[in-house]
């Protein structure tokens, strides 16, 4: 299975984006995650949902971040409202069971 980000772009302070990860397979019942990795930082933990819709998230971005899954289009979506500077980053979209990882989409919340 190959895991392809889409969604990203240049957002103002205080506006949304939504990240799309779409699954070339089955993603089954797999947890699904999302991941993010800012410019001379190592790679985060953003969020993660399980096949029972069970969601985690990291404190930064709980409340404000909603993570979602389609396993009948083998999608993964990450809603994100309030976006901060700090948001800026390169997201990753992974497929727990296999460590399979997207390319990654540029999320932005910077002017």
């Amino acid at each position: 299975v190959q895991l392809v980000e889409g969604g990203g772009g240049l957002v103002q302070p205080g506006e949304s984006l939504t990240l799309t990860c779409i699954a070339s397979g089955s993603i089954g019942t797999s947890d699904m995650g999302w991941y993010r990795q800012a410019p001379g930082k190592q790679r985060e933990f953003v969020a993660r949902i399980d096949s029972n819709l069970r969601a985690d998230y990291s404190e930064s971005v709980k409340v404000r971040f909603t993570i979602a899954r389609n396993d009948a289009q083998n999608t993964i979506n990450l809603n994100m409202n309030s976006l901060k500077p700090d948001d800026t980053a390169l997201y990753y979209c992974q497929l727990a069971v296999a460590d399979t990882w997207g390319q990654g989409t540029q999320g932005n919340g910077s002017s």
